[in-house]
């Protein structure tokens, strides 16, 4: 490969990683040398490389880089009594008011209804809201239900086995018993699901008798809450665009073969 302009060329895939805030440029050459960075899926360990930021997709040690900076991956902690909207018809709580200290336009990846809290995406990366959003790809959800009464073992088999709804059989992907009081203070259960369907944990645990008193988000994907607080906002680390980004292209591979 010649030396010619890197406009025309591209840019130095060292430099590239540098620019991307993967490593420095001599950790950058290091991960190149030894064979952890692959470029369209081809190993590539010439320190010469060159790449188009716009084009090509880079990953190191199998988890993607992101070369548009550009785009923005927030996280929430949506509030009960909040709609997962960017303007309410009917004048309620909206999210607005967490994407106004962000210069991008923003918008929510999927939904929690109202008197739902928990962890919700704000984006202005279209094509990855739709993989996270469709329930084709198989994106998973955690959630924590304060329920009604006192959940057993076998009502816990029964949400894995399925249950019908109105709108066709649902079965959760994991379920467990986090507590069960026996004095009628209710229980907390934790259900995996990648259901994209309406208010889809409060009428599955009505079905099996056991209303949802409060109901929280916990993971969305390979994102985890943590602690933050109710009502606030951080963007995603690095690590967790990496991911983000890494579901992403695996689904548009999926959609291609």
């Amino acid at each position: 490969m010649t030396d010619g302009s890197e406009s025309t060329e591209g840019v130095r895939l060292q430099k590239a990683l540098a620019n991307a805030g993967v490593a420095s440029r001599r950790v950058a050459e290091q991960l190149i040398v030894e064979g952890r960075v692959r470029v369209n899926g081809a190993v590539v360990t010439e320190l010469g490389s060159r790449v188009d930021p716009e084009t090509d997709l880079v990953d190191v040690d199998g988890t993607a880089v992101q070369f548009d900076q550009s785009k923005r991956y927030v996280m929430l902690n949506k509030p009960t009594g909040v709609v997962s909207s960017m303007k309410d018809d009917r004048g309620r709580p909206d999210l607005r008011r967490f994407t106004k200290d962000w210069d991008e336009r923003l918008y929510n990846v999927g939904r929690l209804d109202a008197e739902t809290s928990g962890l919700l995406v704000l984006t202005n990366d279209g094509e990855l809201a739709h993989v996270l959003a469709h329930p084709s790809f198989g994106v998973t959800k955690v959630y924590i239900a304060k329920v009604d009464g006192r959940v057993t073992p076998q009502t816990i088999q029964r949400l894995l086995r399925g249950v019908d709804l109105e709108d066709g059989p649902i079965s959760a992907d994991k379920a467990r018993l986090l507590s069960s009081s026996a004095e009628g203070g209710g229980s907390l259960v934790e259900l995996t699901l990648h259901s994209g369907r309406n208010r889809i944990v409060r009428r599955m645990m009505a079905e099996v008798g056991h209303p949802v008193v409060e109901l929280v988000r916990r993971q969305f994907g390979p994102l985890h809450l943590g602690t933050l607080p109710a009502g606030r906002t951080r963007e995603l680390t690095k690590v967790e665009r990496g991911a983000l980004l890494t579901l992403s292209r695996q689904a548009a591979g999926q959609q291609e073969d």
